[in-house]
């Protein structure tokens, strides 16, 4: 098997320090955190940034403080988020590549969230698929029901997403697919050929589809976004600790962890020229 890529998701959009006290919420909580995951083995970090009142924002100059707070540290891939929250406008959610990160999701469709719905119209996803290939940006296509998988694949036949692609199952939102086993194989087995995918198992069920994932050939995300519990009843204090525990259990069953610029390989990004600094 490939390297393991880990991604780590210290803060996302649905979390509040009413959930847990330890998500990293300022520019400096979420750079510190995501240097403390790349330490740990995470190559990948996934963004969220909130403004002065703890609310999601989309707000460019806060990313770029963050970014540059996190690329002083270390060479981990940035991958931005172009959602920020349930209720975000378009033009905001597209003007995120104009920073140009190397990676950024691209949520596949619209679906109930939780007792609110995540519009994604295909007028939106067009516009955001040519914007990403305007900036040069690897989509990170995050997949919460087939019926977004196929959203996807009709976009490709048009040619506004490049195949192979980068896949991220979201597995166990109210309204998407149900974390189970049955589910994770039945989207693996309907990528198309040569793809790349990571999945995700919200809330109690994070360990079981890393597991999985790690054993199947995929790749995982783990962070404060997902789940804030590191085992029944205990609150997780660091986002680290979720790599640490995704690291050694990598180990144990035979398979390696990758680096970041091992990362960009398997995904066809660019070779970091930070690299030579950390």
């Amino acid at each position: 098997m490939e390297k393991l890529i880990i991604t780590v998701a210290p803060t996302g959009s649905q979390t509040t320090r009413e959930h847990t006290p330890y998500l990293p919420l300022t520019p400096k909580e979420i750079a510190d955190s995501v240097y403390e995951a790349w330490q740990a083995g995470a190559s990948i970090a996934h963004i969220h940034v909130k403004d002065e009142n703890g609310n999601n924002t989309l707000d460019l100059d806060t990313y770029r403080e963050v970014v540059a707070r996190i690329q002083d540290k270390c060479d981990i891939i940035i991958n931005l988020t172009t959602a920020g929250g349930l209720f975000m406008n378009d033009e905001d959610r597209l003007k995120v590549c104009e920073l140009e990160p190397e990676m950024a999701t691209f949520d596949a469709g619209t679906m109930n969230f939780g007792s609110h719905v995540f519009y994604n119209t295909p007028q939106f996803l067009e516009r955001l698929a040519l914007k990403m290939k305007e900036h040069q940006i690897k989509p990170e296509i995050e997949i919460f029901e087939v019926g977004m998988l196929e959203n996807t694949l009709r976009m490709a036949e048009k040619g506004l997403i490049d195949l192979p692609a980068h896949f991220q199952f979201v597995l166990g939102i109210q309204g998407g697919m149900r974390a189970t086993p049955r589910n994770l194989m039945f989207l693996v087995e309907s990528l198309p050929p040569g793809s790349t995918w990571s999945a995700i198992g919200a809330s109690k069920d994070q360990l079981t589809i890393n597991t999985m994932s790690i054993l199947l050939g995929g790749h995982v995300r783990v962070g404060m976004e997902d789940s804030v519990y590191f085992r029944k009843g205990e609150l997780a204090k660091t986002n680290a600790q979720f790599v640490e525990r995704i690291v050694q259990l990598s180990n144990m069953l035979g398979r390696d962890v990758a680096t970041p610029n091992e990362a960009r390989e398997i995904l066809g990004l660019k070779q970091s020229k930070r690299a030579a600094k950390h």
